[in-house]
């Protein structure tokens, strides 16, 4: 039997369908930005539908917003306005009559990365986003952890400096302090430019300092960076470990990996996972 996993993203909707293990076929749609919660949804009904035919046992569905795990209820999706509260577990539910998982996309991502990436084996682990914003996802003794209120994880809102870990962990960093983006940074230190490097280091600066905030709630095993910014990571990566090497049990530095994602349509694979992290394979 398969699973579908689907990726609601602020651009396209992407659905794909899994068995043993493997991603055997993905499907894609456009949002529909403008239209109403309802056009969305039967977007995501065109996709499914797309894999009829196949005995499915679960539907995985990762979101760019606020979700209420336990009900199935999505909050304001970022980039589809329309999405302000929608049911929609009950609405899938009741339309395939089959198990439906639906999780934030940070949690998505980690739980992508700890059943199909490098996360694998460990049991205890945090996927980090780094990217336009600053997200987490936590599994802890083999299990996706979201809290009550899937707020578990949200180490960016925490107070650093004169604002929160997410300004200077994230792409806030470098438009709000030198107007200019990760992607056009990563090309100026491709070309070796000093103040290129210098903004990386900075960073990298930063990110190890809410790292140890990580390991002092968590104590990960492992921890595996994605996002935009990830890519960049050969150039932040000595910094990032020299504020790491100040936290205070040298022991658990050692004991912890650090490692960048390389795992392709891994939003798909992550909400697929969400129905191994509900119930056993």
């Amino acid at each position: 039997m398969g699973i579908i996993g689907i990726d609601l993203g602020g651009t396209n909707i992407r659905a794909g369908l899994v068995e043993n293990d493997a991603l055997l076929k993905v499907e894609s749609i456009s949002v529909s930005k403008n239209g109403t919660a309802e056009d969305i949804v039967n977007d995501i009904y065109n996709l499914i539908n797309c894999f009829a035919g196949k005995e499915i046992s679960g539907i995985g569905v990762g979101v760019p917003g606020v979700v209420d795990v336990e009900k199935g209820i999505v909050y304001d999706v970022q980039n589809i306005p329309s999405w302000k509260e929608v049911h929609l577990k009950d609405l899938l539910t009741a339309k395939y009559g089959i198990p439906v998982y639906i999780n934030n996309d940070a949690n998505c991502f980690t739980a992508g990365e700890k059943y199909f990436g490098r996360a694998k084996n460990y049991k205890n682990i945090v996927g980090l986003i780094i990217g336009t914003g600053l997200g987490a996802g936590i599994v802890i003794n083999e299990k996706l952890y979201e809290g009550r209120n899937c707020g578990a994880g949200e180490f960016g809102m925490i107070p650093y400096k004169n604002k929160n870990y997410e300004y200077f962990c994230s792409g806030h960093y470098f438009a709000g302090e030198y107007n200019t983006t990760g992607e056009e940074l990563f090309i100026r230190a491709n070309k070796n430019e000093a103040e290129a490097l210098e903004i990386f280091s900075m960073f990298g600066a930063n990110l190890g300092e809410v790292i140890k905030i990580i390991m002092y709630t968590v104590d990960p095993e492992f921890i595996i960076l994605g996002g935009s910014i990830s890519k960049s990571f050969k150039y932040f990566r000595t910094e990032m470990y020299k504020s790491i090497m100040g936290f205070s049990y040298s022991n658990s530095v050692n004991n912890l990996l650090i490692e960048v994602s390389e795992i392709e349509n891994v939003a798909v694979l992550g909400a697929a996972a969400l129905c191994y992290n509900g119930v056993e394979k």
